[in-house]
């Protein structure tokens, strides 16, 4: 059965109350476990793609685990979120190699790295040698060099074709891995002349900048190391802006941006921008991932749901 609306508002709300009671429980004395597997309600009857998630802050591994089992993602690549650091995720890594893709990040949001971007400081870049170098990471990311203010996330505004960036482009050229940042549309001019500079490195642009689509087309038309990541991009709505979805109607593709992915299948990557931190949000996310790729042509939806990530972190040698 095959279906192109998000899993049903009830089912997400489901494994809300399931997932909260089980994390509840888990917090009860030792002599009554309920494991997080029987808090997971059963698949949905309608087709499940498996894929794997390009965008995750992870912050709480069981949480994160018992979403991907519910939901068909069969590994994800993981980065930082507000209760975690580079350093948690190389150990959830390690703990799980099957599952977790972890990427080590300088991101200025991080306290510990801001004062560092605001004096364009290479000692920073020196952290992230000595981080990649331990070989525990499959990439760089999130680097959030321009990115808009929301709650708990002050703004920011670094020039990404400045010396750190281009600092962080050298060590992914160095280690051979991608690098995934996130610059808003206002910054396009520069991550195109950063682009430009590093043509042979991968860069995963993550939500794609939340472009429209003219400007999606042209850029992925400019810069053939440019892989567009549509985290967010699938959600009925977005809290930011209505138009930051490609989605018409909370639930359908426009035509035209199933045009761009159909004939650009090997340029897009999808994840959910899952945090743990609300879990009827993040089923929220989950679902309509597979809404999404359900809409695809089985040959775009296999490069899109895995295939091209893949190629990405783990490059035949």
């Amino acid at each position: 059965m095959r279906y192109s609306s998000f899993v049903p508002a009830v089912s997400a709300f489901c494994l809300f109350v399931q997932l909260g009671g089980a994390l509840a429980q888990s917090q009860a004395p030792a002599s009554a476990p309920v494991p997080m597997e029987a808090a997971i309600p059963p698949q949905a009857t309608a087709e499940v793609v498996p894929f794997i998630d390009a965008h995750v802050h992870l912050n709480d591994e069981a949480i994160q685990i018992a979403l991907m089992e519910r939901f068909g993602a069969t590994r994800a690549v993981v980065f930082w979120g507000r209760n975690s650091d580079n350093e948690a995720i190389a150990a959830a890594a390690q703990r799980t190699p099957d599952r977790f893709i972890p990427f080590a990040s300088i991101s200025p949001e991080r306290r510990a790295y801001r004062k560092s971007w605001d004096g364009q400081d290479s000692n920073v870049l020196t952290t992230l040698d000595q981080l990649l170098s331990t070989g525990r990471f499959k990439g760089i990311g999130e680097i959030s060099a321009a990115h808009f203010p929301s709650p708990g996330f002050p703004e920011a505004d670094y020039d990404p074709s400045g010396p750190i960036m281009r600092g962080v482009l050298e060590l992914a050229r160095k280690h051979a891995l991608p690098v995934m940042v996130h610059v808003e549309i206002t910054r396009m001019r520069e991550l195109s002349l950063l682009l430009d500079a590093y043509p042979d490195v991968p860069v995963i642009w993550a939500h794609g900048g939340y472009t429209p689509l003219f400007l999606a087309r042209r850029m992925l038309e400019r810069h053939p190391n440019l892989h567009y990541e549509l985290s967010a991009r699938t959600w009925p709505s977005h809290p930011r802006a209505p138009d930051y979805t490609i989605l018409r109607d909370g639930k359908s593709v426009w035509p035209e941006w199933l045009q761009l992915i159909e004939a650009k299948p090997e340029r897009f990557l999808i994840g959910t921008d899952a945090s743990q931190r609300s879990l009827n949000s993040d089923a929220m996310k989950f679902a309509s991932v597979q809404s999404f790729l359900l809409q695809l042509s089985p040959a775009a939806r296999e490069k899109v749901a895995s295939q091209n990530l893949l190629r990405l972190v783990e490059p035949a040698r």
